[in-house]
């Protein structure tokens, strides 16, 4: 009797979520081989004329929850951080995150309007809730020395929320908390931070899933940086830069990376997505004016801040702007470019 009645209570959840039974499943499945399911799932993803049509990670059997289900779940823990983490209120900045943003979001997978913010944190890190609810730390913004490689971040979270990573990580465990979220980009002690404050804990049996996601936001978010114009080569060098990081600092950075592929292997495989399904252009969109403007903006708020005592609790990695560094910033608000060469 117990286990009818757990298997009615299977079917009713099937139901409600709209989850395919097995026999459904097997009919539509059975006449493929792994390999053809294979190929067929890597054209889909490989066809960069498709973007923002194609159906990543949508609610199906390995996706329980809908798109309003996913942006109710956002919504609910955006507001959660927001009253423990301290946004950046300088709206030059935030408009300028903002406007990259949404221009990596429109050459995206993504299904839902995006709300963007910019944390006040030293630390060089970038996550994603489900629903679309994307935050930048200012320190990121920092450490990035060109526009494109802040975009290439930003757009491995957008590539996070496109492919419904979270929802289905926690389908996957058979969890409906929050547990697996946010998703962070490179760890450390805000992302930490994030979770004891809400509450929120990492099985260490979501690690794998963790991995499996990382790699996959790696090669979508290269394909809406390329889509939206920059060079993709840019997520590479800013990656070598973080590679840099861990030879000085091993023990730090390794713990950031904890919940993550290992760099080098991410480096070898965007490069090889690179080559093979990015047709090369003559141009590709480096850095703005406003990225250097936006850079030294930080570096004035961070000097107020040092003028009144406010010190950082721990050393950042820094770079000084242009403007630090007797530069002149020029007048033209037209994009670097780099030309291709043969």
């Amino acid at each position: 009797m117990e286990h009818r009645k757990w298997l009615l209570a299977l079917v009713e959840m099937c139901l409600l979520f709209g989850v395919p039974m097995v026999g459904q499943v097997n009919q539509s499945v059975t006449s493929q081989t792994p390999q053809a399911r294979k190929t067929k799932h890597s054209a889909v993803k490989d066809d960069i004329q498709a973007i923002g049509t194609r159906n990543i990670g949508g609610k199906g059997i390995s996706n329980w929850y809908s798109v309003e289900q996913e942006i109710g779940i956002g919504r609910e823990y955006s507001r959660e951080i927001e009253a423990r983490a301290r946004l950046l209120k300088d709206p030059v900045v935030t408009e300028y995150v903002n406007r990259i943003g949404q221009n990596l979001v429109r050459n995206s997978d993504a299904k839902v309007p995006f709300t963007i913010k910019v944390i006040d944190s030293d630390e060089v890190n970038a996550f994603a809730l489900p629903g679309g609810f994307l935050y930048v730390t200012s320190g990121l913004i920092l450490a990035a020395q060109e526009e494109a490689e802040l975009a290439g971040v930003m757009a491995h979270e957008v590539a996070h929320v496109a492919a419904h990573h979270a929802a289905r990580q926690m389908t996957h465990s058979q969890m409906f908390t929050l547990a697996s979220i946010p998703l962070i980009f490179v760890g450390g002690g805000i992302g930490i931070a994030v979770r004891e404050a809400t509450g929120l804990a990492m099985p260490l049996t979501l690690t794998k899933f963790s991995r499996s996601f990382e790699a996959e936001a790696d090669y979508l978010g290269v394909e809406y940086l390329y889509q939206a114009g920059y060079d993709p080569q840019a997520f590479i060098s800013f990656f070598e830069r973080i590679q840099a990081l861990e030879k000085q600092k091993p023990g730090v950075m390794a713990k950031m990376f904890s919940d993550h592929p290992q760099t080098a292997d991410r480096l070898r495989k965007t490069q090889s997505e690179i080559v093979k399904i990015l047709p090369p252009r003559e141009a590709y969109v480096i850095s703005t004016s406003d990225f250097d403007n936006t850079k030294s903006r930080l570096t004035t708020i961070e000097n107020r801040r040092r003028a009144r005592g406010e010190e950082p609790d721990r050393p950042t990695l820094r770079r000084r702007s242009p403007r630090d560094q007797g530069e002149p910033e020029g007048e033209d608000e037209h994009p670097t470019l780099k030309r291709q060469t043969d």
